[in-house]
């Protein structure tokens, strides 16, 4: 595979990945989190641009007041700087050049200077004003909206994560947020100055001398039909460039997380080679954006160059052969000039505002997403549970075309213990991800107490169901704190009672601050079966009547195993519990235990029954055949 097909085939990895589709981690394997594709957005130009900006002006609304006074302001400053410059004419006229012959004063000269110099400073401190004012209101806007993406993810289902890498959400919530902030900060108070100074220096211009305002007059098509050219050929680029960042934080965080996964295959050479081709990707992109929107301002300052050279030219002749006076000349070329400096500061910010734009569609395409389906209205709280559990005749693919699990039936009476064994991919794990209404059904019912989980109330439903998965996940926070997740309302003796539970806490004490010792890096500090036992001890506190054990054992040595399963056969007392593990003594004493092979149960019974069957069961249980 040469650079080109190698390049186009990163792309499709970490391009956009459609809600419904099954993911793949770069070495090929399911994708979830960190190792999902990268959502780097669609590239090219921002689609729906109108829509963008009504949404984004929808978070200053609640700085009405505070984005009229900085209006205000700039209403000040403009007309400062124009009064300013236009004080110019009659000073000349008066007091260096008289038009009547007479001689200037120097006591009118400096008293004219002085006001002159009062009207400049009403317009710098209104400046500066305005400049407070307009970052006060970006950052309350920049905090809505990190508050309302915040929320959006916590009410999305886990079917998006499972399709959307973090590295890309986290870009969403840095780099395109704070390309927004730079906008609504400082570009949009630039764009209403610019606008407001050219409106200003054109009424200015027009009423110091028609025929010259008619030089500047016919070159602004060509100003604009120039800067128009550049902006289009910007805004795509700025979308792209985007977009490509998105990939690379993508891949960076994916290949940081998975560093002793690369390390131990010796991947380091192909992820340098493939972190190349995105960076070199986004180089490219970055240099197309920075190039189209660097060059609007030299574009435009040659061209207002070229205006005020020919207002010169006319103006010197008006001055010779009409009467035109000398400071109405003088006036006029700094309005020339400073006619094209709003448009050059216009041009300049047209690169900010696309950059900001795409960020903002990438934003607002995660608000946009359809969040977890509302509870129905009859839905009910189930308190307390007993954890009868009955699927029946279950079927379910997470891409409705490719069907997982087929007809799956089976029951778990409440103190039970169910065991899924099976190759990888049978559906083990969808079976849980259903009964937690992660993702919901196709066909058949799935109820609890009698009662369909469709009808239970989500937050009810999962308060009840505790889970210990093989890949643990501590916050940074106390042992105490990572412990009391579980419950937020227990005690400190319930948490240590969880963690005896457990079997936790032995190890807990011999912690540096015990209880009180600080986590960090997702416990980085403790052994995988440290963080294991503090899971079980979460799950423990939560006293939910439903345990999910999803190979819990699966990544420790057999000593600790022991140590855990200590702590789970404590846990799963009393509860109704399914257990999904690859070594299948963990699972001797199960009620009962099912077999799945391609999505289908193909042997229940519990251990000794299926050994009497002699055959699927009883090949793994033997060696005569392997879980692949």
């Amino acid at each position: 595979m040469n650079q080109t097909e190698r390049m186009h085939s990163l792309k499709r990895r970490y391009g956009r990945t459609p809600s419904h589709a099954p993911v793949k981690g770069p070495m090929g394997g399911p994708g979830r989190g960190p190792g999902a594709r990268a959502a780097a957005g669609r590239g090219g130009r921002p689609r729906q641009t109108r829509q963008t900006v009504r949404r984004l002006m929808a978070y200053l609304k609640e700085d009405k007041l505070r984005m009229t006074m900085a209006f205000v302001c700039v209403i000040l400053n403009t007309f400062g700087t124009l009064a300013g410059a236009y004080m110019l004419r009659p000073i000349i006229n008066t007091y260096i050049v008289p038009t009547d012959g007479s001689r200037g004063s120097a006591a009118g000269l400096a008293g004219a200077l002085a006001v002159m110099a009062g009207v400049y400073l009403i317009g710098v401190c209104a400046n500066y004003l305005q400049a407070w004012i307009m970052l006060t209101v970006a950052q309350g806007a920049l905090k809505r909206i990190r508050n309302d993406l915040f929320a959006k993810l916590q009410s999305l289902p886990v079917r998006y994560y499972d399709t959307n890498s973090n590295g890309d959400i986290m870009s969403r919530f840095t780099n395109d947020v704070d390309t927004i902030g730079m906008m609504l900060s400082s570009t949009l108070v630039q764009l209403f100055s610019g606008t407001l100074s050219i409106v200003g220096t054109v009424v200015l211009m027009l009423y110091t001398n028609v025929w010259l305002t008619l030089v500047t007059v016919v070159m602004m098509p060509l100003m604009m039909k120039a800067g128009g050219a550049v902006a289009r050929r910007s805004q795509r680029f700025f979308s792209a460039q985007q977009a490509s960042l998105g990939a690379v934080n993508g891949y960076i965080e994916e290949t940081v997380t998975g560093q002793k996964v690369v390390k131990v295959f010796c991947h380091e050479d192909t992820a340098n080679e493939e972190f190349r081709l995105l960076n070199q990707d986004l180089r490219d992109n970055q240099i197309r954006a920075q190039f189209f929107g660097g060059i609007m301002g030299p574009v435009m300052g040659n061209l207002s160059q070229v205006n005020y050279s020919l207002t010169a030219c006319v103006g010197g002749l008006l001055c010779v052969f009409r009467g035109f006076d000398v400071g109405g000349l003088t006036v006029f070329l700094n309005f020339s000039r400073q006619f094209s400096r709003p448009i050059n500061e216009i041009s300049m910010q047209i690169s900010n505002v696309f950059s900001a734009l795409a960020g903002a569609e990438r934003v607002f395409a995660v608000m946009d997403e359809a969040p977890e389906q509302a509870d129905d209205a009859d839905a009910v709280e189930l308190s307390p549970m007993k954890g009868h559990v009955v699927l029946d005749h279950v079927t379910f693919g997470y891409d409705p075309d490719k069907v997982v699990l087929r007809d799956i039936s089976l029951y778990a009476k409440p103190g039970q213990k169910i065991a899924f064994v099976g190759s990888t991919g049978a559906g083990k794990t969808t079976i849980t991800n259903l009964i937690n209404r992660f993702y919901d059904i196709q066909s058949g019912s799935i109820t609890i107490d009698g009662v369909d989980i469709r009808h239970i109330k989500r937050d009810s439903l999962r308060r009840n169901i505790a889970m210990v998965l093989q890949d643990t996940h501590l916050f940074t926070g106390t042992v105490m704190e990572n412990i009391r997740y579980g419950r937020l309302d227990a005690t400190d003796e319930e948490v240590i009672q969880a963690a005896k539970t457990a079997s936790a806490h032995s190890f807990i004490m011999r912690l540096s601050h015990g209880y009180d010792t600080m986590l960090e890096g997702d416990g980085a500090n403790l052994s995988q079966g440290q963080r294991q036992l503090l899971n079980i001890a979460r799950a423990a506190l939560s006293k939910a009547p439903v345990l999910i054990l999803d190979e819990a054992t699966s990544s420790v040595d057999t000593r600790t195993e022991r140590h855990i399963e200590h702590g789970m056969d404590r846990l799963m007392a009393d509860r109704t519990t399914f257990v999904i593990a690859h070594r299948l003594s963990t699972v001797r004493n199960a009620n009962a235990i099912m077999v799945l092979e391609n999505g289908r149960i193909i042997e229940r019974g519990d251990h000794e029954e299926l050994l009497a069957m002699k055959g699927r069961y009883y090949e793994l249980y033997t060696g005569l055949s392997e879980l692949d």
